[in-house]
């Protein structure tokens, strides 16, 4: 049975694959790092506003190329590597560079919805196996109070998160409904990857 691999840093992901069982070492991608700061005009260079589909296809693609990165480097290995994205009302958020920015972007998402696009990639390079997916999920934020946001920030936990929050953290507080995958919110769309892995002959059970 090959190796996994995941191509990510981000201790959440790993934390998700030790929660279902698997075995598995880290390899952090030296692939571009997920989006950064708030990205208002689309890929395209058509103006502002992203679709939901530019949106997916940004987080799968990212996802791919991290993959394929440190696969270049292990051959042999499965590797499983994701990349989230924050979207509202067309603008994508990605991980705060500031502390005022990370306060910007929760009072744009405080008391409304916003989608989660995780692009999910596996790559098996020695068998030519490339598979990419993206799972998108809605979440809805209770209205939120300006002092709870900078008491929040001041925590220092939305920095590395795309959208400045970390659903698993602090604020869950926050988190009124989710329609969809609450893990691919997190970081890692479990379901999915066990399906991928299937398909690549590794089933995560």
């Amino acid at each position: 049975m090959p190796q996994l691999v995941l191509a990510s840093a981000s201790p959440r992901r790993a934390e998700l694959l030790r929660q279902v069982g698997l075995d598995f070492t880290v390899w952090p991608s030296g692939a571009e790092d997920e989006t950064r700061g708030v990205v208002p005009e689309r890929p395209t260079g058509g103006g502002p506003g992203w679709t939901l589909d530019e949106v997916r296809a940004r987080a799968r693609q990212a996802a791919l190329e991290k993959a394929r990165a440190v696969a270049a480097s292990r051959p042999d290995a499965i590797v499983v590597a994701a990349d989230t994205m924050v979207v509202a009302d067309g603008v994508v958020l990605g991980k705060p560079q500031t502390p005022a920015e990370a306060v910007a972007m929760l009072r744009l998402l405080s008391g409304r919805s916003h989608h989660v696009a995780t692009g999910l990639a596996v790559v098996w390079a020695s068998r030519a196996v490339a598979l990419a997916e993206a799972v998108t999920t809605l979440v809805q934020f209770r209205p939120l109070a300006d002092g709870e946001i900078h008491r929040y920030v001041a925590t220092g936990e939305p920095m590395d998160k795309a959208g400045g929050y970390g659903i698993q953290g602090r604020a869950a507080l926050f988190v009124e409904r989710v329609d969809g995958d609450y893990f691919a919110v997190v970081g890692l769309p479990l379901a999915r990857l066990a399906r991928l892995l299937d398909r690549v002959g590794m089933p995560a059970i």
